[in-house]
């Protein structure tokens, strides 16, 4: 008896271990950016306590935490300054695992609502095809002429200084909603366009063709016939939005229209890094290698699901498997 594709695409996605890795990867990512409280705990700060003044004991030693000539002190690989301080004599590991949580959450939350635009975009403009398809088209062809960095720093930046409201939808600005839903609207074409190529195809098969003559209305026939065959390119193109999210969410604090400091995100603590990047190199490498481990992880793991996921690898484990 024959099993499903799911349960195959899933055999096979057990089967690529580097895939599996870097999935388990950013699952502890997210862990530790879960556990940002309990490491306060265990550094006594918060993530915007600052110490300027401070010292701290190193081999017998009291050390200032910011020398006379603003050089915060380097990783201490113990629970109070794990990751040294930031000028401001701020916990590195502390305000690390804070940014975390901003950059995963607006990656995460970003990444859903790109997804439901661009699945009801795509399904719309696929299935009933003129005047909706061409103004859903020219809609996203406007957001994909311009550059993703570009045209999230000019959403960002104007959205910044007033906020956006929007009929009950009121976001003040600051609110990491802001980046949210700039980043979501960014990514739309980027999933649309190929979910709505997906249903062209799909809308002129057999069963949608059955469904309708059945008496099937456009909504039954979209969610019922078009959106379950649409799932598995849905499934593939999710992880790699999140990553894209993650980036962006980070370059757009870098260039400042992002998360607001003193908030942390790895975006904002890069960018404060840069300017000692020599004298202390640790308050960028930190919050980089995060983003690139993160990032990195979320890539390879879509690339495993995809290949998982790809119908003409089907015959193939069919025939390798014990």
């Amino acid at each position: 008896m024959g099993q499903s594709p799911w349960r195959l695409a899933l055999r096979r996605l057990r089967r690529d271990r580097i895939a599996l890795a870097f999935g388990a990867l950013f699952v502890v990512l997210a862990l530790l950016a879960l556990a940002a409280p309990l490491w306060a705990d265990v550094a006594g700060r918060g993530p915007n306590a600052t110490n300027e003044t401070g010292t701290i004991d190193v081999g017998g030693e009291q050390v200032d935490v910011v020398s006379l000539d603003g050089v915060p002190i380097g990783p201490q690989w113990r629970g109070e300054y794990f990751l040294g301080a930031d000028a401001n004599g701020r916990d590195v590991m502390v305000r690390l695992l804070y940014g975390a949580r901003n950059s995963l959450l607006i990656g995460i939350a970003a990444a859903l609502l790109t997804t439901l635009l661009a699945t009801l975009v795509g399904l719309l403009a696929g299935f009933y095809g003129r005047w909706v398809d061409a103004v859903a088209r020219s809609a996203l062809d406007v957001i994909w002429a311009f550059p993703v960095v570009l045209l999230g720093v000019a959403l960002g930046t104007a959205l910044a200084l007033g906020g956006l409201t929007v009929g009950p939808i009121d976001l003040a600005a600051g609110s990491i909603a802001i980046s949210i839903a700039v980043i979501a609207v960014v990514y739309v074409p980027y999933m649309a366009r190929p979910i709505r190529g997906e249903v062209l195809a799909l809308r002129e098969r057999d069963f949608v063709a059955a469904a309708r003559a059945q008496g099937a209305s456009a909504t039954r026939t979209m969610a019922g016939e078009l959106l379950p065959n649409l799932a598995p390119t849905i499934v593939v193109l999710a992880p790699l939005m999140v990553a894209n999210a993650i980036l962006l969410e980070a370059a757009l604090s870098f260039l400042g229209v992002g998360v607001v400091p003193p908030d942390p995100s790895w975006g904002n603590m890069i960018d404060a890094g840069v300017e000692r990047l020599v004298t202390a190199p640790h308050l960028a490498i930190a919050p980089g290698l995060m983003l690139v481990l993160s990032v990195l992880a979320l890539n390879v793991f879509g690339d495993g699901v995809r290949d998982a996921l790809d119908r003409r690898g089907g015959a193939a484990w069919e025939a390798e498997r014990p």
